[in-house]
């Protein structure tokens, strides 16, 4: 893949943890933890572009870029199944998802904001457990119907999130290579660093490498606190240059503990800007910062501050 990726070379700042801050803040019902059917609604739709402009005006502020991410990580044919719509209203969901992004991004560069379009897949499954063991093929097969859309769409790159295995993250590189879009994967970890299958990190990233020639642009982590994944970064070889991006939650509490807790547990922002700062003291060739479950504009804030001094490619 060629196509030029503005964040490899400078900072960019993302959103954070989109659903957790419909449901918990906003007070919106989402089956299925879904937040792209929003879009079928004139009121959903602005809720969403609300949403990114938040995000937006801090990288604005701070003088960095800005990654927009599709509110598509649930929209592929299970989930949309699972809520009872038609894979044609599913396809027109996801093409809007991009024609969103690119009415915000046309108003950040008239601005001067250097923008970046990442269409956001998820796992085919729930993102905390590696409940079906898919094959390299299979999963290409399952995760490329939206993975065409979105590059014919016009993303500049496929960004697949909480993927809890290395068969899956290897089927979707496969898939949007036959886009010809660019793809990250961003692995999630449980307390220990290691992905919900018990495969280490570092084994995971050099897997897909292997596997694909490694074609993905770069690989990122999410879905998880800096704690539970400092040490295997600090302590891992060569595939720790392939980070490029972290998605943190803010609780420390594990994947199980979340599951099952009916209030939100949104940390400490400043604490979790300390966090990002120290990473990226020790791994600069991370530039992609932003947050996930918990996490809303307060965080991401916090990070781009305490990370305003820190080495930057």
């Amino acid at each position: 893949m060629t196509r030029h990726l503005p964040q490899l070379e400078r900072r960019f700042l993302t959103d954070g943890g989109l659903e957790t801050t419909l449901v918990f803040h906003d007070g919106i019902e989402l089956p299925c933890f879904a937040a792209f059917p929003l879009l079928a609604r004139p009121e959903g739709r602005a809720r969403i572009a609300d949403y990114y402009r938040r995000y937006a005006a801090i990288a604005e502020r701070e003088g960095t870029g800005f990654l927009l991410e599709s509110v598509t990580w649930r929209a592929s044919p299970d989930w949309a199944d699972r809520l009872g719509m038609s894979l044609e209203t599913l396809d027109a969901l996801n093409a809007d998802a991009v024609r969103l992004m690119k009415e915000i991004a046309a108003e950040l560069e008239g601005r001067g904001v250097p923008v970046a379009l990442s269409g956001c897949v998820g796992p085919r499954r729930d993102g905390y457990q590696p409940d079906l063991a898919m094959s390299p093929a299979e999963a290409q097969a399952y995760h490329a119907r939206q993975i065409e859309i979105l590059a014919r769409e016009g993303v500049d790159l496929v960004s697949a999130f909480t993927m809890t295995n290395s068969a899956e993250a290897i089927g979707i590189v496969r898939a949007a290579r036959a886009s010809g879009a660019p793809v990250v994967i961003s692995f999630t970890v449980e307390t220990d660093g290691r992905l919900p299958t018990g495969q280490p990190l570092g084994e995971a990233i050099e897997e897909v490498d292997a596997a694909t020639g490694g074609a993905a642009a770069y690989f990122m982590v999410n879905c998880a606190h800096p704690s539970h994944f400092a040490e295997t970064l600090d302590a891992g070889g060569a595939w720790v240059e392939r980070i490029g991006g972290l998605r943190a939650n803010a609780s420390t509490r594990s994947h199980a503990e979340l599951d099952e807790a009916e209030e939100l547990d949104d940390g400490d922002p400043q604490g979790l800007g300390r966090d990002y700062r120290r990473l990226i003291q020790r791994h600069p060739r991370i530039t992609v910062l932003g947050g996930c479950c918990g996490t809303d504009h307060r965080h991401v804030e916090a990070i781009a501050r305490a990370c305003e001094q820190a080495p930057a490619l």
